[in-house]
Parts: structure tokens; C-alpha cells; sequence
């Protein structure tokens, strides 16, 4: 009976283990919503470059961007930082609800969100600001 019972739970992780692996969420899903939200945030990004690469603006480690240095943008223009930083933002936050919706799965969108983190700061360039997971600022 013990070695019944083994086999059952083996067999059951087993089952657990396939249902995870085939539950994993298509990152590259391509819904009219997704695609304008793409496109809105790599429009931004030619914005914000210049903002990464002087350090005012970071990558946070929940998949955000926040003003990480205001006294590194010229004051006129903090105002447009701001409104940047904010748009991209909600965007951002917009696109992991979109993802997981259109999976099927909202309950996914901290997950989503989380992967598009690491994504978004593993690609920043060298010179960027991201932030670690304690949330503290480095200089990649």
C-alpha cells in the first residue's frame, strides 16, 4: 500500500509539473491592443533615451521607469520628464494586463510583469540606471 501511494504522488507531480510547463504565458501574443501599446512604448523610448543615459531616469525592478535624478534634467524641462515617465508607466502597466488577458489568464499579470522586468534591465545598456531587487539604484 506504501508503495502504492508512492506511485500515485509521483504520478500526480508528474501531471503538476507537465500542467506547469504548458501553462506559461505567450509573452509574444499579438492582439491589436498589445500591438498599440508596443508601438507606443518603443515610440517613447527614442524620448527617453537620452533621459537613461544620463542617469535621470531608471528602470525599477517591478517593471516601471521612475525619475530617479530630477536635479540631472534642466528644470524646463522636468515638466516633459515627468509627463514621459508617467506615460510609459501606464503604458507599461497597461501592456501586462493586455498580455494576461489575452492569454486568458489575468491572475498572470504579476508574473508577465515580473518577466518584462528582468527583460527591460537586462537590456538596458551599459551607463543605465536599473534598480536591484532591494530596489536600490546601479549603474549597468
Amino acid at each position: 500500500m506504501n508503495r502504492a501511494f508512492t506511485r500515485l504522488i509521483l504520478a500526480l507531480l508528474m501531471l503538476a509539473c507537465a500542467g506547469f510547463a504548458q501553462a506559461q504565458a505567450n509573452l509574444e501574443v499579438n492582439t491589436p491592443a498589445v500591438e498599440a501599446l508596443r508601438k507606443s512604448i518603443r515610440e517613447r523610448h527614442q524620448q527617453l533615451k537620452a533621459f537613461y543615459a544620463s542617469g535621470a531616469v531608471g528602470i525599477t525592478h517591478d517593471g516601471g521607469v521612475a525619475l530617479r535624478d530630477a536635479t540631472a534634467v534642466p528644470l524646463p524641462e522636468r515638466a516633459a520628464a515627468n509627463n514621459l515617465v508617467a506615460a510609459e508607466n501606464t503604458d507599461r502597466a497597461s501592456l501586462y494586463k493586455e498580455i494576461a488577458r489575452a492569454n486568458g489568464k489575468p491572475e498572470w499579470e504579476g508574473e508577465i510583469r515580473n518577466t518584462f522586468a528582468q527583460r527591460w534591465i537586462e537590456r538596458a545598456q551599459p551607463g543605465w540606471y536599473v534598480q536591484n531587487a532591494q530596489g536600490q539604484w546601479v549603474k549597468k
